[in-house]
């Protein structure tokens, strides 16, 4: 199949570190531009589970993963090439800073030839502010600067004394009072939008704030893609239920969409509040904040016990992160509260005070590799034994294992199904 041309305006939205307010800024570009009637898709460089979720709600359409390892170059221009067919605009939201990590923010820049923002506080600088935008747009000369945000600005002088010492070639084209409300967030990161019940009236609130420079247009590009061909039908009439709540959220779109192009119907249920499972075949149980629902998750016993039946039934399941600690033994939060869960590993989860990894993650198995990441404050003691551990392409000594008993498949990794679909079917076929 031919390379088929797509052209849409497109932007990917980055920083100098993190914390600089890129999902802020993201989310609110996205409400200014839904405002006014666009169509816009939004998507996220590297694994995240929270940002996207705000930026989903602020764009109104689920919000994807691109990134040069995990998702793969081929399937990133894809999806990205995918969603300018309905988008008016793409704004991607990068990770860290630009050129933090292997592969960077600024890698995918120069490979997908999309501009950059250039996110800064300012709140704590005046000229220097123009040195550092200097040194982002100059660093690599395969990466293009559109220009650059002042974000958290004081005052109108303030803004004069950031934006006075600028090249010419450089413009500011946006800046952000320091006054304006921010996103709130916990120790994973963003609260989850669902749970912010305010969120329409706080994005008015960032829309209305932001002072977009007159010159500010958004760059057109030309994307070009192989058109993605279809997945065999591994899962073809099988049933899955999916865990889906405020304890269990974390869950890529591209895995459920991997899911169902494999034949699968999926069945949506809640741990929390449900009484018994769906009619399924299999489960997947993905992460999220079950140490935040303990005495929830640990009293509805009908639940626990339909979920333990499952898997002595030698049905599949596939348990990541949070979905994990909820098949536990016990799980124990940050405050020292302990629960019951479900005991179907031979393990005892415990929150600790700090995070306890966060890293890239690949498994092969049975010649299949699958990637992921990892990215916990929990620890398991008394775990069961490995059948595998996995390896972090950038040296980083957090090496997650891979547990098996019976049906069951458990990891702290958040898999990406993409990566390896014929081995996540067979982990969920009976």
């Amino acid at each position: 199949m031919s390379k088929q041309p797509q052209t849409c305006a497109a932007l990917i939205i980055a920083a100098p570190a993190s914390g600089q307010g890129k999902t802020t800024i993201t989310a609110t570009l996205a409400w200014h531009y839904r405002r006014q009637g666009k169509q816009i898709r939004i998507f996220k460089v590297g694994p995240d589970f929270l940002d996207p979720m705000i930026l989903s709600f602020a764009s109104g359409h689920p919000v994807y993963q691109v990134d040069l390892w995990m998702v793969g170059e081929t399937h990133s221009r894809q999806l990205i090439a995918n969603a300018a067919k309905q988008a008016d605009i793409i704004l991607i939201e990068g990770v860290m800073g630009l050129f933090d990590g292997s592969p960077s923010t600024a890698d995918l820049a120069a490979i997908l030839g999309i501009p950059v923002l250039a996110v800064i506080d300012a709140s704590a600088m005046a000229q220097t502010f123009a040195a550092l935008a200097f040194g982002l747009a100059n660093f690599r000369q395969d990466v293009t600067l559109a220009g650059v945000l002042a974000n958290r600005v004081g005052s109108a002088r303030h803004t004069e004394m950031l934006t006075s010492a600028l090249p010419e070639d450089l413009p500011c084209l946006a800046t952000m009072p320091r006054q304006t409300e921010s996103l709130p967030s916990r120790y994973l990161g963003l609260v989850q939008a669902d749970e912010l019940t305010d969120l329409s009236e706080r994005l008015d609130k960032l829309a209305d704030s932001i002072q977009l420079n007159p010159e500010f247009v958004l760059p057109q590009i030309k994307l070009d893609y192989e058109p993605v061909e279809a997945l065999p039908p591994l899962l073809k009439d099988l049933r899955i239920g999916v865990a889906k709540d405020a304890a269990f959220a974390f869950v890529y779109q591209a895995n459920l969409d991997c899911l169902t192009a494999m034949g699968a119907e999926l069945v949506f249920f809640s741990p929390l509040t449900d009484s018994k499972l769906p009619e399924v075949d299999s489960l997947y149980l993905p992460g999220g904040y079950p140490e935040l629902h303990l005495e929830t998750l640990s009293q509805n016993m009908s639940m626990r016990q339909a979920i333990c039946e499952h898997i002595n039934a030698n049905k599949p399941v596939v348990a990541e992160c949070g979905g994990m600690l909820y098949l536990c033994r016990t799980l124990t939060d940050k405050h020292g509260q302990q629960a019951e869960m479900c005991g179907v590993l031979a393990a005892d989860a415990k929150l600790q005070a700090r995070l306890t990894a966060l890293a890239l993650q690949q498994v092969t198995i049975d010649n299949h590799t699958l990637r992921g990441h990892t990215y916990h404050h929990s620890l398991l003691e008394n775990q069961p034994d490995a059948i595998v551990y996995a390896e972090c392409p950038n040296g980083n000594n957090v090496c997650e294992a891979v547990f098996q008993q019976q049906r069951l498949t458990a990891s702290y990794i958040h898999f990406y199904f993409q990566s390896s679909p014929g081995l996540i079917a067979r982990w969920l076929t009976p």
